[in-house]
């Protein structure tokens, strides 16, 4: 049997490589002149390609093209200019090998102790709707091979692919070179960053070739990058973390402005918030406990601080719940707003903006967490559950933009058609019952909720829950539920409580029970022929 081909001492790891010749070619350009001034100060060769000697070039620095490197020029409108022995040779030579050093100098090949490469735009090229060619044109071939050779080769090379890490870099040169520890970890971020391109690009494709028209795509890659280790889980035994997607643009995304650290809780009912007031045309807020909203509300009519006005009544449904709760709104807050919070205690308020006076008065409550979303913040259109050895993909249950759109389709099955304001607080009852956990019922008022009833194993018990909390103002309210009543009882305890009309989807075996019911107390009843589970 034939003995080892390397003397395993030979494995050990380098300790310090200095820096003598990098390979930088970057479509990313942030920082890229201070990287290269702290290369060319220290006397490193920098070898690079394209627009990235170019933009070196112009700066003043000594720069050696690639093709001078390979002795071939760019072909193929650039598609091949980095995939030859003479770069390769020197990414993947493990110095620790007599061997591999002989053979360098048998084929006049110099090695690189520093790679910095970063991809074509292929995520974003995609984010703009472009298609077709002018997406394939941004997959990257020769920045991958060379991350990767170079990340394989880490007891050698150090990789980097992102200006985040140029400073570090900067700091190993001036200290004489990389450490063992830190190759490593640039490695790890290295193949992480080319498994999310490849994660991207393998999407795209999944999405407009590998299923039928309309259809889920057949392979579905989640990519997502850790951003904060959590104090703890739902609970404190359980260990946490929060990551971002590629591509996202949500709550994981939010600039937190000031507060304690957000927690696990915090996160789910911040995004909780966000889908109970988002829905909403006017101004409106959300108040949510247990990922469940204990109020939502529009703005008043005429009123002088609709954001403002629109978290008071919005607090008026459940001022108790309230406390320690978690509030998103759809627009500005306000100084109006910030003032009326003063003594309500909150864990953490949502919104696109803040008013620089409204930040003031929150200074004064240190550990409330204040979450900005991002410019370009957007409602997901998938929905993604784990389960167990697998996972659930959905389309997200969205309402048309059009507020119009959203009853075009409901079928009066008894009373008189309201009018049109009151269509208004059909739909908003309509919009509010889908941020509700199931079994859902809302009760509303004027566009605000009055009583909710979420969560229970029985429509009945959602029915008297939302009535109990509303007492006296279930009377002339609207009612919503998120699925169809199974029997005429639940709809009985609404009709019962005062409610003067019932919107929900049908499909009961017993509809016409309910029907009956309704038409019996002279309620209005539609059919909106959808539901709006929520679990």
């Amino acid at each position: 049997m034939a003995g080892p081909r390397h003397d395993p001492s030979l494995y050990r790891d380098r300790d310090t490589v200095p820096i003598r010749r990098a390979l930088v070619s970057v479509s990313d350009k942030t920082d890229l002149l201070v990287l290269a001034e702290a290369l060319a100060a220290a006397g490193v060769e920098i070898v690079s390609t394209g627009s990235t000697a170019a933009t070196i070039r112009e700066a003043g620095h000594e720069v050696t093209d690639v093709a001078a490197v390979t002795g071939v020029d760019e072909m193929l409108d650039g598609r091949v200019k980095t995939l030859h022995p003479k770069v390769h040779g020197g990414l993947l030579a493990d110095l620790r090998l007599a061997d591999h050093e002989r053979q360098l100098q048998e084929l006049d090949i110099a090695p690189f102790e520093l790679v910095v490469v970063n991809l074509y735009p292929f995520v974003e090229t995609v984010a703009s709707g472009a298609v077709g060619d002018d997406v394939v044109e941004q997959i990257d071939i020769g920045g991958p091979a060379m991350v990767r050779a170079a990340a394989k080769n880490h007891a050698n090379v150090a990789i980097v692919v992102s200006p985040q890490s140029y400073p570090a870099i900067i700091s190993a040169i001036a200290e004489g070179g990389t450490s063992v520890a830190q190759r490593r970890e640039l490695a790890a971020r290295a193949f992480a960053h080319t498994a999310a391109y490849d994660t991207a690009v393998a999407q795209w494709f999944a999405e407009g070739t590998l299923s039928e028209p309309g259809e889920l795509p057949v392979h579905l890659t989640i990519q997502a990058e850790r951003l904060a280790t959590l104090r703890y889980g739902e609970n404190s035994h359980q260990r946490a973390a929060i990551y971002t997607r590629a591509g996202g643009h949500g709550i994981a995304q939010a600039t937190q402005l000031q507060g304690k650290e957000m927690s696990y809780n915090n996160y789910v009912d911040a995004d909780a918030a966000l889908r109970a007031a988002y829905d909403m045309v006017k101004p409106a807020v959300a108040i949510i406990k247990h990922a469940n909203p204990c109020g939502i509300a529009t703005t008043a009519p005429n009123a002088l601080d609709p954001i403002a006005s629109a978290h008071l009544r919005a607090h008026e449904c459940d001022p108790v719940s309230a406390y320690g709760g978690v509030i998103a709104a759809n627009g500005t807050v306000t100084l109006k707003m910030a003032e009326n919070l003063k003594d309500i205690f909150t864990e953490v308020i949502v919104a696109p903006s803040f008013e620089p006076a409204a930040l003031e008065v929150f200074k004064a409550k240190k550990n409330l967490r204040l979450l900005q979303l991002p410019e370009d913040w957007q409602q997901e259109r998938a929905d993604v559950r784990l389960v167990s050895g697998g996972l659930l993909l959905q389309d997200a249950d969205r309402f048309p933009d059009d507020i119009g759109s959203v009853a075009k389709n409901w079928e009066l099955v008894s009373g008189e058609r309201p009018s049109d304001e009151e269509m208004v607080n059909f739909i908003f009852a309509w919009k509010a019952c889908r941020a509700v956990k199931s079994n859902a019922i809302v009760l509303a008022k004027d566009n605000a909720t009055v009583g909710v009833g979420m969560g229970q194993v029985n429509r009945v018990d959602s029915c008297r829950l939302a009535v109990e909390r509303a007492g006296d103002r279930a009377a002339g309210s609207v009612a919503a539920s998120d699925a169809f009543f199974p029997f005429a009882d639940g709809a009985q305890v609404l009709i019962d409580a005062g409610v003067t009309a019932i919107v929900q989807p049908g499909g009961s075996v017993r509809d016409e029970e309910v029907v009956d019911a309704a038409r019996k107390a002279g309620v209005t009843m539609f059919f909106t022929g959808e539901r709006h589970f929520f679990h």
